[in-house]
């Protein structure tokens, strides 16, 4: 970019090359344009043109568009259609500003444009076709592009490609499927057209199968997959296909990065986005917003909340998302005062926060006890933003109100929603219910979650715990055996963990992996340290009617502690332990990770369905409070 700048400030002063001629000015502003300079593009051609002729327009128009300033494309346009001295608008510069209508979603502005696109003689022109059924299907009008595309006397490859696009657009694929089949000519990105409906839509079989039979592959067909296996929670495979994408040698862009790095996230694949933060620095490649956010975000989901802040320093740009990032991910990890300073720092910068944005805040108040304050960042939300909150927000309220043994107005707060509760927020209530020992409560709260979810294990779960933490073993027995009757299935606990660039799973009582017995062996050996340190098994957290030796041995093999035995025989002395997990750690295993970081004097990093526990010598970040 800075060559760009000296050939400009050359072309100024030159007597000879002037920007008068249009031909370096087109040059100069597509040159911007590629570096996503739009600013220096627009000075080019408002400042310094005194006449732009057509290609002029259409290479600032372009500019625009390509890096979605959508909303000048549509003002230049106007400028343009407007003034009696400026040229006459041509298919280019129809592609464009129909591009820009697409972007924004705004059918009106389209309308018009066809109107002007018919006016000038260019309605039957391919490419100018082509793009008006591509902004009609992305406006909603999937009516009108149908019309116009069964209007159509010559058809290429492009107008097939856009319809295909537009069924998957629309949900109905298996048109698209048929549509694909009657080309006559079909390219890259008619396959992987149909391969990211099917992905979007959850159809990953078929997406795979239609992916495996390609003739050939490129970026955007990888990138499908793996972006489709992320977005419906197939971590696992997405980063399968990543791997192979890596072995074939296929050129790495930002897309396929934004689509591998939340798979990464919610795996605790913390060795594969350290390699991905890697790449991005050695490859020059530009850390733009979505890259940038979902760098960071990885970072702070895999518990390395210094790196995240590292990343959010680094981007030149940010937006909510950004800002976000930064104040759920401190959250989480029970940094509530920097939460809240980076939430001020956001306001300061003149971004306003969103919905997300105070969802982490009330997180932050939720994980350190913050009554008052979470309250006050509650009414906040409405009185100061206009921001409705939704069902999550009261959840979280209420869950920050249950573990404060604030019950009674927990409740009240529940019956005065101008929402219909869900199980969460019911859920949230029987969590105080548990703490406070409320069994009167706790019993009519798992009734109206069980009317809103005849199967949802954790309410009975969560009742038989508090009637075991009573003593009340035959109640808690009779609610296992109701839970059974009923056919009602436990969600399993499961943790990963990843060592050597690879994630594994282990679910409670695991004996699948090939280093069973060594991990078991190790389970037993800090079992026998354990006791040595203190350490006493919260039998009565197991519910089923068997002797103490059996409970013990039920509670031992729990998933995170299969997991970290395993980290424990894999890595070397020092390493740090990182597991995830998709339950609520249970108070047992809280009470063993901690005497185990003590006596193996290692940090064991846990993040369990809502926050992060940091344990190191014997202690944990969230000081007992969870």
């Amino acid at each position: 970019m800075t060559h760009l700048l000296q050939i400009q400030a050359q072309v100024t002063v030159s007597p000879i090359l002037n920007f008068d001629s249009n031909i370096v000015a087109v040059k100069l502003i597509g040159s911007c344009a590629d570096h996503g300079n739009v600013r220096h593009a627009s000075l080019i051609f408002t400042h310094y043109l005194q006449n732009p002729n057509i290609f002029s327009y259409n290479s600032i128009l372009k500019a625009f568009a390509q890096n979605n300033d959508f909303i000048r494309t549509i003002q230049y346009f106007n400028s343009q259609i407007s003034s009696p001295k400026a040229p006459d608008p041509d298919e280019y510069t129809f592609t464009s500003v129909l591009k820009a209508c697409a972007g924004l979603k705004d059918d009106v502005e389209g309308s018009k444009i066809h109107s002007v696109v018919a006016k000038c003689g260019f309605e039957f022109n391919l490419f100018v076709r082509n793009s008006l059924i591509d902004m009609y299907f992305k406006v909603g009008h999937e009516k009108i592009a149908f019309q116009l595309f069964d209007e159509m006397s010559i058809r290429d490859v492009v107008s097939w490609n856009t319809m295909l696009s537009g069924y998957c657009l629309c949900g109905r694929v298996h048109e698209a499927r048929r549509a694909f089949e009657e080309m006559g000519e079909r390219n890259l990105v008619s396959w992987s057209t149909l391969i990211s409906g099917y992905a979007r839509l959850g159809l990953l079989d078929e997406a795979k199968g239609l992916f495996n039979a390609m003739p050939e592959r490129n970026v955007v067909s990888w990138n499908a997959m793996i972006a489709g296996y992320s977005q419906h929670e197939k971590y696992n495979e997405a980063i399968e296909v990543f791997r192979q994408m890596q072995k074939m040698g296929v050129r790495l862009n930002d897309v396929t990065l934004v689509s591998v790095l939340p798979a990464c996230a919610h795996l605790g694949a913390l060795d594969l986005g350290k390699w991905i933060d890697r790449f991005i620095s050695s490859s020059r490649m530009e850390l733009g917003l979505f890259l940038g956010n979902a760098l960071a975000d990885m970072y702070a989901k895999c518990g390395c909340i210094v790196e995240a802040k590292r990343i959010f320093e680094k981007m030149q740009d940010r937006d909510v998302i950004s800002w976000s990032i930064l104040v759920t991910g401190l959250a989480i990890h029970g940094h509530a005062d920097e939460a809240f300073g980076y939430f001020y720092g956001m306001l300061g910068c003149g971004v306003h926060p969103n919905d997300v944005t105070f969802m982490g805040l009330l997180t932050a108040c939720t994980h350190t006890g913050l009554v008052g304050k979470g309250l006050e960042y509650f009414h906040m939300m409405e009185k100061e933003y206009k921001l409705s909150p939704k069902i999550e927000h009261y959840g979280c309220v209420i869950d920050l109100l249950s573990r404060a043994g604030r019950l009674d107005k927990a409740e009240d707060m529940i019956k005065s929603m101008p929402m219909k509760p869900n199980v969460i927020v019911w859920g949230a209530l029987l969590g105080g219910c548990r703490i406070y020992k409320d069994t009167d409560r706790g019993e009519r709260v798992v009734q109206r979650i069980l009317e809103l979810d005849a199967e949802h294990s954790g309410s009975y779960i969560y009742l038989a715990n508090l009637y075991a933490s009573m003593g009340r073993l035959d109640d808690a027995a009779k609610c296992r055996l109701r839970m059974r009757d009923n056919g009602v299935m436990k969600t399993p606990g499961c943790s990963w963990i990843e060592v050597d660039n690879r994630v594994y799973e282990f679910f409670m009582g695991d004996k699948s992996h090939p280093l069973s017995e060594k991990i078991y062996i190790m389970i037993r050996e800090l079992g026998l340290k354990m006791k040595l340190a203190g350490y006493k098994p919260k039998t009565d957290l197991v519910v089923h009617n068997v002797d103490e030796e059996e409970k013990e041995d039920a509670l031992s093999t729990h998933s995170e502690k299969l997991a970290i035995a395993f980290g424990l025989i894999s890595t070397s002395e020092g390493t740090t332990i990182r597991v995830v997990k998709n339950l609520r750690i249970c108070d047992d295993c809280h009470d063993a990770i901690k005497i185990i970081s003590g006596i193996i004097h290692r940090e064991i990093i846990v993040r369990d369905r809502s926050r992060f526990h940091h344990f190191k010598h014997g202690r944990c970040s969230c000081n007992d409070y969870w």
